[in-house]
């Protein structure tokens, strides 16, 4: 039976004034199925890795111009495509900053939209259904664009698929009332154009959808009526419609009829999942009124509802799926549902399909009488249970309660009791739907925690932590409650499994972090891997220090200031800075800060708001890590969780950012300042001659070199 699990917030939202758009106009998958690309209704493309929520990257245009289609990656030269005021193409790549410094060109047409599938050529399709590939267009830019749509036909809707070698360009029209499908085959080129069975008068298609299955293009459309058709269009073959030819007529099947509740649908869609599910939104749940903000998955072989989701705010009728998460915006926020669907029949689709093993266990086995055996005698064999499935009738336990039990006990149970329920609801072998069921249950306690001071179950919490199913919006106070009750451990854990822990929380961890006594933390339990990596670090004794990651004695007498002198070109680290300035148990709880993923925008401003105590403190202790990463003696920890020098040097970043003037002024600061400086100084240094190489290595595959130089060789390659 399909399922959708419990989801998270990408983003938030800016709606437009009328609050009737959402503010996105699309949103397209990038180079894996866990990074997307959304381009909002104003002026901004964002890059965001799903499962960190956080955004890798963000391009903005400038005052005054509009973006006229969602931005899409073309896969095959790693470069975003995105459209500005209709007519000019824009290309850039993640490390661009400046859209502005981008590659434009200017069209002699309006574009409708940019469509590129994974593995496929950017394809353009104008306002006037003109299709061109775009190396063909920027080839050209001002190449003249053909009219195919009659006079009034306007586009509606439009997508792309790859299928069976070919790439396929899908769009709708409208002409007074009528609309018409077309299917654009790109290699060879041609054209087929369909016309969709009328609907009652005044009704037209509120979304489109299309997938490929058995060499068909399957389309699906939603009416305000609630009707959900699907029509099937073959791929194979296709002739080019001539100008003024008669549309195909497009058969039809009626697919769902959905409940609509008061008056038609306003802003809804549907979307093909797979062969037998459609995940719909803004349609009305059969069992909950009137009400339209739901997301629900129908099987469309049964007819049955599978799954049903409220969400909170206004719905737009917008809907996108990508490898198995659905996103949909709803009131100001852009969310992320997981969601599954395994292969469907009666018993499922009707929720009454049983677990194998457990009937296996109850069917009784026959076995033939001795007497027949050893005597011929004809006996009826006699029906007995097996030793295995035998069950004294006395001493049967009682069945594990529901999640729902579990959690009616947890607003009034003792610890004790909480503890042995949950841990055994986790234990069951059949719970379904488990990632709903432990944000559940961690809200449910972090609740009754915070309201009754005499109830906490730390080693619950940490139970439902380790199973990966939480994060931080299915259950925002969970690390709040852990700073209260000073539970670091908890901490710990949360910054380890929570992907989308906001900045504010982890600087408040930070600064709860750094101001605990060292004999506090001392008496912790933590992690025990993170604890073994420290103690593996400080226990080292100060060695030679090498050429690692751009730094050394040699690098470091290079780069000291010109009016230092002599005397203090030849001192290398003192040992003081080789000596950790915090506790064992604080290192480790300050190295899962290092790690935890953050925006730069937004952790900045909670920065601030540390002490200077503090802040030196925590410099001090990047220093320490960072002399220590750069020893030859300092192995690598491959498989084990630690922070990254680059993770080390982009905190140091950070932090002086948002307090160098305070520092500036602190006297006992300035030593620090100085080594923070050259250490950032160097790691440019690095990168720039790393910078240099790769320059080479583009030089040496220009390079036609011979592909059989024998066993042994000696070439001279000249790079410039």
């Amino acid at each position: 039976m399909a399922a959708l699990y419990e989801g998270c917030t990408l983003c938030e939202l800016v709606p437009d004034q009328t609050v009737k758009s959402s503010g996105i106009q699309g949103i397209e998958q990038e180079r894996g199925s866990d990074h997307i690309i959304v381009t909002n209704s104003t002026r901004s493309v964002t890059l965001y890795k799903v499962s960190d929520q956080k955004p890798l990257g963000s391009w903005t245009i400038k005052q005054g111009q509009t973006l006229s289609c969602p931005a899409v990656f073309n896969t095959q030269t790693g470069e975003y495509v995105a459209v500005t005021d209709n007519k000019v193409v824009r290309i850039w790549k993640e490390e661009d900053v400046l859209l502005d410094k981008a590659y434009k060109a200017t069209v002699s047409s309006d574009i409708w939209r940019v469509h590129c599938s994974h593995g496929g050529q950017p394809v353009v399709l104008f306002h006037s259904g003109a299709v061109r590939l775009l190396e063909s267009l920027l080839s050209a830019p001002q190449q003249p664009i053909e009219e195919v749509l009659a006079e009034e036909e306007t586009m509606r809707w439009s997508t792309n698929i790859v299928a069976e070698m070919q790439q396929f360009l899908i769009f709708a029209t409208e002409q007074k009332g009528n609309h018409f499908l077309y299917l654009q085959r790109l290699n060879p080129n041609s054209l087929q154009k369909y016309q969709l069975e009328k609907e009652k008068p005044g009704l037209s298609p509120l979304s489109f959808s299309a997938s490929y299955r058995n060499k068909h293009i399957c389309l699906l459309y939603l009416y305000p009526n609630g009707q959900l058709y699907q029509s099937l269009v073959p791929v194979q073959g296709g002739l080019v419609a001539e100008e003024g030819a008669q549309a195909l007529p497009l058969p039809r099947n009626l697919l769902l009829g959905l409940p609509v509740g008061e008056g038609v649908l306003e802003a809804a869609s549907a979307m093909a999942l797979d062969e037998a599910h459609v995940a719909v939104v803004g349609v009305p749940h059969p069992s909950a009124g009137a009400s339209k903000d739901f997301l629900c998955i129908w099987n469309t072989n049964f007819q049955t509802l599978q799954a049903g989701k409220e969400m909170a705010g206004k719905l737009y009728g917008q809907l996108w799926c990508y490898s198995n998460k659905v996103f949909i915006p709803h009131g100001r926020t852009l969310s992320v549902i997981p969601f599954e669907c395994p292969k469907s029949s009666l018993a499922s689709a009707l929720g009454k399909l049983r677990n194998a093993k457990t009937e296996e266990g109850k069917a009784p086995v026959c076995v033939p009488s001795w007497n027949n055996i050893l005597h011929g005698e004809i006996a009826q064999p006699k029906t007995v249970e097996t030793r295995k499935t035998r069950t004294p009738r006395k001493t049967q336990t009682a069945p594990t309660l529901t999640v729902d039990q579990v959690l009616e006990l947890i607003k009034t149970a003792p610890v004790d009791e909480v503890q042995k329920e949950v841990e055994g609801l986790l234990s069951r072998a059949d719970l379904k739907d488990l990632q709903p069921s432990v944000g559940q249950l961690a809200a449910a306690l972090v609740s009754r925690s915070l309201t009754d001071p005499v109830f906490y179950s730390s080693s619950t919490l940490v139970q439902l932590v380790h199973t990966r199913c939480l994060c931080h919006s299915i259950c925002p106070d969970l690390v709040v409650l852990a700073l209260e009750k000073k539970d670091y451990f908890l901490c710990q854990l949360c910054l380890q499994f929570l992907p989308d822990i906001p900045e504010a929380i982890t600087c408040a961890c930070l600064k709860a972090f750094i101001s605990i006594p060292d004999e506090d933390a001392e008496k912790m339990s933590l992690e025990p891997e993170s604890v073994s990596f420290m103690e593996l670090l400080i226990s080292r004794e100060p060695g030679k220090l090498g050429l690692q990651n751009g730094f050394g004695p040699t690098s470091l007498q290079e780069d000291r200031s010109d009016d230092a002198s002599k005397q203090d070109k030849q001192k290398p680290p003192t040992p003081q800075e080789q000596i950790c300035p915090v506790g064992l148990h604080k290192a480790v709880l300050l190295n899962e800060i290092l790690q935890t993923a953050y925006s730069d925008t937004f952790l900045l401003p909670h920065l601030k708001d540390f002490a200077s105590q503090q802040v030196v403190l925590f410099l001090q202790y990047l220093q320490f890590l960072y002399l220590k990463y750069s020893q030859n003696t300092f192995p690598q920890m491959h498989g084990i969780r630690s922070p990254s020098l680059t993770q080390i040097m982009d905190w140091v970043c950070l932090v002086l950012d948002a307090h160098f003037t305070v520092l500036v002024m602190t006297p006992e600061a300035k030593g620090l300042l100085l080594n923070l400086h050259k250490f950032v100084k160097l790691q440019v240094k690095l990168v720039s001659e790393l910078g240099k190489i790769e320059s080479s290595f583009k030089e040496l595959n220009k390079l036609n070199l011979k592909k059989d130089a024998g066993q042994y060789s000696i070439e001279v390659i000249e790079l410039f």
